[in-house]
């Protein structure tokens, strides 16, 4: 299990010092000292391995985390990622209009905490021409359009292949619960149909990776007209599915939750090594990291994730099975299957395949993140799907 050490408190020079997620420490020396302070923190894990060190600048953000994040003096992994995408606009913002508060103490959040005011913000990034046929791909809770990378070069060649955050994560906006969005499950769905008119796509090809494959299905069973393939990627499919892991469901218990969201270690490194195989590089980790360490609100919104789908997402996966057996369902549906995933069971998985008469294909070195861990194989497995030509 990680945890966050703190090993020093030493005065730098004002235009330098070190952090890493320990937010209420520095709101609270933020106001005991106008001196430079320097965290020097790291990571430990249980078999030993080093830590690392996060640098910061002077210039703080929300009151929960440091503006920035600084990886070094050289590119920032994260930076290079952001330069690939771009920002889009859909579904629009409902509520007051009213500044974000903190859940905790009710205090205005920094404007990196502050979602758009009219129509959200959603970051994308795309692949290939745009005249050829459309694939979406659709990230798992929790996770980020980055983790499609390896996946999206291979769709290239044939495919206008996209990747976008979903409200919440990575580069999209995030905003506070009961502030334009609550994240429930029909508001994801509302939300998706909103992103699928905004790209302006008449047919299009959907891939989903985990606990989201639910939301994608029951935007699909309403326009089935508008889709050539559903490709589900290691997706909540049995009733045992439906309970979210320990990992990801800590989040949704009141004050514990709020305080294990804001430390990217556990929100972001724990959540996407604890279900499978995946060894995450540094580089990657970074890219991860990177909402937790600029805002307060990626780890809030992680919490009001995480208790919505403690509270529907049963629902959902019980409507999935229907739709998915249903004999109005046409569209042509295929099941990617990390077979080493820590969180669904392979069991039920292959009767359900069989009953509801959708192709199975297994990936015996995958974990639940497939893109991750085998994202080469799975490129060229989505592309065979798609293209009716893949043989398995």
């Amino acid at each position: 299990m990680s945890s966050v050490l703190l090993h020093s408190l030493t005065p730098l020079p004002p235009y330098r010092r070190r952090s890493t997620a320990l937010r209420s420490a520095h709101h609270v020396l933020q106001q005991t000292s106008k001196r430079s302070i320097a965290f020097t923190c790291k990571s430990v894990t249980d078999d030993g391995d080093d830590g690392y060190l996060l640098d910061a600048p002077v210039s703080a953000g929300d009151g929960f985390s440091f503006s920035g994040g600084k990886y070094s003096d050289g590119p920032n992994p994260a930076d290079e990622w952001f330069k690939q995408g771009r920002y889009m606009k859909a579904h629009p913002v409902y509520g007051t209009g009213e500044k974000a508060k903190d859940p905790i103490f009710g205090l205005a959040m920094g404007g990196s905490s502050q979602a758009s005011t009219d129509v959200f913000r959603w970051f994308c990034v795309e692949s290939g021409n745009v005249d050829k046929p459309s694939v979406l791909l659709i990230h798992g809770f929790p996770s980020q359009a980055y983790s499609y990378r390896k996946v999206l070069p291979l769709l290239s060649k044939d495919y206008h292949a996209i990747a976008f955050d979903w409200l919440g994560f990575g580069y999209s906006d995030k905003p506070q619960p009961k502030y334009g969005f609550d994240y429930t499950l029909d508001e994801f769905v509302s939300a998706l149909e909103s992103v699928i008119d905004e790209l302006g796509v008449n047919k299009v090809s959907l891939v989903v990776q985990g606990y989201f494959a639910p939301i994608v299905v029951k935007y699909a069973s309403n326009h089935q007209e508008k889709l050539n393939d559903l490709i589900l990627i290691n997706p909540p499919l049995t009733a045992k599915h439906a309970n979210l892991p320990s990992t990801l469901s800590i989040f949704s218990n009141f004050l514990l939750g709020e305080i294990f969201s804001q430390d990217p270690l556990r929100a972001s490194d724990k959540a996407l090594t604890s279900c499978g195989p995946y060894k995450m590089k540094e580089d990657d980790a970074m890219v991860y990291r990177r909402p937790y360490l600029t805002s307060g609100s990626s780890g809030f919104a992680l919490n009001a994730i995480s208790r919505s789908m403690k509270k529907e997402l049963k629902k959902y996966v019980e409507e999935m099975r229907k739709i998915l057996m249903d004999d109005d369902w046409k569209v042509k549906t295929s099941i990617c299957w990390g077979q080493r995933d820590r969180w669904l069971d392979f069991d039920g998985v292959e009767d359900f395949c069989k009953a509801a008469k959708h192709r199975l294909v297994e990936l015996p070195m995958a974990g639940h993140h497939v893109q991750e861990d085998s994202g080469e194989e799975l490129g060229s497995i989505l592309a065979g799907l798609i293209s009716r030509k893949v043989r398995i």
